[in-house]
This record gives C-alpha cells, structure tokens and sequence, in this order.
C-alpha cells in the first residue's frame, strides 16, 4: 500500500475546474515531484492535501487513512507536514524556537499546565528543546541554534522551514518550491539536503520550478496542465515527453508550433 494514494481529485473554483481527475501515488522512502507550466493546479493540489481545500471529487488516503474533510491541524497529526513557496517563519524568534513551534501541535500538557507551569509542562518543554537541538544537528543548522530565524541566509531558513516541518514528526515532507529564489550553489547545497534526508528515512514530495533540481533528485515525476495529468515516469521518460515539451515551450518535439502554423 503507498503512503500516500490520491484517486481522481477534482476540484473546480466559480465554474472553473482547477484540477481534474488527477490520481498519483506515494511509496515509502521516495521523492517524487508534481511539475507544470504555472497555473497548472500544482498548488491546489498541495492545498487539497492539506486540507485547506477539500476536493469536489475523488479520495486521498494517507498510510490507509482517509484524508478527505479533515483540517490542516488534522492531517498534521497524521504525519503529513508541508512547506511554503514564500517562507514563513517567526523570523523575531530564535532558531530552535521555530522548531520547537512545530512540536506544539502534538503537546501533551494542557492550557493550565502551561499557565501554573506545572511540572508535566516544564518536562514537556525540556524534552521539545532537546529533540529540537536533535533536528537541527541532523538539518544541519546546530551552529545557529540561538540565532534569530531572519539573520540567517536564504538557504539556511529554507532549511530551518525543514526542521520546522520535520519536528512535528512527519512521516511526509510536501516541499512547495524549495529551490525558490535560490542561485546555483544555493540550489546544488539544497538538493545534497533533500537527498540526506531520504536516506535519514523520510518521504518527500515536492513542486519544483528548477528542472534542474527536479530532475537529479526525484524517483518519479507527474507532470500537469491546465489541471490534468499528462504524463507520469522516471526523470529520463518525462524529460523527453512530447507532451511535456509542448506544454513547457509551446512547440512539439520536432520544432512546430504547438499551435499550427
């Protein structure tokens, strides 16, 4: 069984259809990128995922959980934890304050706990300050741990948005856009990143601009336009799809207008 099975999610906004039909699946252990032209559903369908949108139509199941009608804070639980295009950090808060932001959904004190700081709340906050400095030992980030979120360069605070992600013990990374705004060096640092933590066990999947990112780090590819999948396969299938080409440059394989004339 994948860890993540969505069946024909559809979702349509004022008349207009967003998504159609799309299906796609993943395993355990792999990366795999949702690609397209912009304006293609790549984000609706990351949003569906998280249950910010709730499809029209069709079923998401996440490790044999139906996913469909849950909130975001729901499916969270679940282990599903995601990124943004544009990062949001607490940027007037500390490194391992970010982290330890993301661990909250799953605290086991309570409001008054937290009020009368208790000795269960004070045990809770040890132990989410010590996994903490775990994740960014692993992410790499250990030697900023008290600095703020916002003196960080840019490809560090992606990684930072990571960690976040990871401390709210997700079993499913959804990475939207990491490579944004990210120059060459930035972009090689941050695909040896993705990469080690596969390797360190976790699940990605991702929306990537950069075919360049996309296409040396990923199992598998879907590729979408105007909402509806035109192809699925290995980095080497997609990359010399027709229909990829044609919906990425507007021409055909052979060098005719994808238009006519």
């Amino acid at each position: 069984m994948p860890l993540l099975d969505v069946n024909n999610i559809s979702i349509s906004f004022g008349g207009l259809a967003a998504v159609s039909g799309f299906s796609f699946h993943v395993e355990e252990g792999e990366i795999v990128s949702i690609i397209g032209p912009n304006g293609a559903g790549k984000t609706t369908v990351f949003n569906m995922l998280t249950g910010v949108y709730k499809p029209d139509a069709g079923s998401i199941k996440f490790d044999g959980v139906e996913c469909n009608g849950l909130a975001p804070q729901e499916i969270v639980k679940l282990g599903i934890a995601r990124t943004f295009q544009n990062i949001r950090l607490y940027k007037d808060m500390r490194v391992i304050e970010n982290v330890i932001v993301g661990m909250h959904i799953n605290q086991k004190y309570g409001f008054f706990d937290m009020l009368l700081r208790t000795k269960k709340f004070r045990t809770c906050e040890y132990e989410s300050a010590k996994r903490a400095q775990q994740i960014l030992e692993m992410v790499g980030l250990s030697q900023h741990t008290h600095d703020y979120a916002k003196n960080l360069p840019y490809g560090e605070q992606r990684k930072l948005e990571i960690a976040r992600a990871i401390a709210t013990s997700a079993k499913l990374l959804i990475l939207d856009e990491p490579a944004a705004g990210m120059n060459t060096g930035e972009s090689e640092s941050l695909m040896h990143f993705i990469r080690t933590l596969k390797d360190k066990g976790f699940t990605i999947l991702l929306i990537e601009h950069d075919m360049n990112v996309v296409m040396n780090i990923s199992d598998r590819i879907y590729v979408l336009n105007y909402g509806k999948k035109i192809a699925e396969g290995l980095p080497e299938e997609i990359v010399s799809d027709p229909q990829v080409i044609t919906a990425y440059l507007g021409v055909t394989k052979e060098g005719k207008d994808a238009a006519g004339d």
